[in-house]
């Protein structure tokens, strides 16, 4: 059975329960939400969108202006559907404890972000861990635990597409061959992606021209977009079982429509902002060189999330206390954030970062470590 036919299955056990739902705006007189004090009534200044979440979006907190996000995210990653949550840890958990069973196995990298780790415990499958952006090695886990597949259950492969504590890149091509040849069905977490790869910023699985060969990407607001919320693009299919299965959209407070409008703002500015991205890149190039010409050794590939790698806790702690008087806001990240005796600073390069700022702390890192 297909992971499709099972979703399809599952909605029509719901519409034949009488559960099945579908979002609905509001109308008529509140008696379902959640807004006791009537606070989402007021009117604030120069905010058309006044009213608060109030509720979940299949009660009272669903609003048409989400339609309107929706449809725009979806457009933007050339994707069928989009669905908003609350949070980039509430969607990647949602969608992975929600379409993931107990029977399936899903094939998890190494430095995954704990929501997807988290979204993996929740579902009970099995998990198989591999190496580090290691091809080769997930290869052959996949090749080893072939022979005991059911013929029910689905594989998953879960990746971030660019690493946010290591700074590097997964292979997804490589990993969507590899997934296509085992009928896995590849899931990527775009978090630290979006808004910064590709012509219109929508993230490193467009820019590559994946879309159509991943199941689903997560993408955050939060981050490089700068709004509250995150959300899951994919499928129509997919969106319709996360509305009607998922626990983190349908047990959670709606974000408030002016959120919304923020989005449709957002939209607007990062699609055509060009400009932000080249500035993000040239300064991530000249910060790395800066490095280099220091003899300081930094993780990751050419981007702008940037690792110096020190080992012990008090190392980095030590490093980051120094940077910090220095005028530098750099925090050490330490276990269990990342692996034991691997903690680091991890240095975060904007697009607004004047050169000179770039090469101070440059030469502050050499003092400091």
């Amino acid at each position: 059975m297909s992971l499709s036919d099972r979703w399809r299955l599952a909605l029509d056990r719901l519409r034949r329960d009488g559960r099945h739902r579908v979002l609905q705006a509001p109308a008529g007189i509140d008696f379902s939400s959640n807004d006791y004090l009537g606070y989402s009534k007021r009117s604030w200044p120069a905010c058309e969108f006044a009213r608060s979440g109030a509720a979940s979006r299949l009660l009272r907190g669903h609003h048409p202006i989400w339609d309107e996000v929706e449809t725009r995210l979806a457009q933007w990653h050339g994707a069928e559907a989009a669905l908003m949550l609350t949070s980039g840890y509430a969607a990647n958990e949602g969608l992975l404890s929600t379409i993931v069973e107990p029977a399936d196995t899903v094939f998890s990298d190494q430095c995954n972000h704990a929501s997807i780790i988290d979204g993996l415990r929740l579902s009970k499958a099995e998990k198989i861990v591999y190496p580090h952006n290691d091809v080769d090695e997930l290869k052959r886990m996949m090749r080893r635990h072939a022979h005991r597949r059911l013929a029910s259950a689905a594989w998953f492969v879960v990746t971030e597409s660019l690493f946010g504590m290591d700074g590097d890149r997964a292979p997804l091509q490589e990993l969507a061959e590899l997934s296509e040849r085992y009928g896995a069905h590849l899931i990527v977490d775009e978090a630290h992606a979006t808004g910064c790869f590709g012509p219109s910023g929508s993230g490193i699985v467009d820019a590559l021209g994946l879309r159509g060969r991943v199941l689903a990407t997560v993408h955050t607001g939060g981050k490089a977009l700068g709004v509250p919320g995150a959300y899951v693009a994919g499928s129509r299919l997919l969106k319709e079982t996360l509305v009607n299965r998922c626990r983190h959209f349908m047990f959670t407070t709606a974000l408030p429509p002016l959120i919304g409008a923020w989005w449709l703002d957002m939209l607007a500015v990062v699609r055509d902002d060009d400009a932000s991205r080249q500035a993000l890149r040239q300064n991530a190039e000249s910060f790395r060189a800066e490095l280099a010409a220091r003899q300081v050794a930094a993780g990751g590939t050419d981007d702008y999330i940037v690792p110096i790698v020190l080992g012990e806790d008090a190392a980095a702690l030590e490093a980051a206390v120094k940077l910090q008087e220095a005028g530098f806001d750099v925090r050490a990240i330490r276990p269990p954030t990342v692996a034991p005796d691997t903690a680091r600073l991890r240095i975060s390069i904007h697009a607004d970062h004047h050169t000179s700022a770039l090469r101070d702390l440059s030469q502050a890192l050499v003092a400091s470590v």
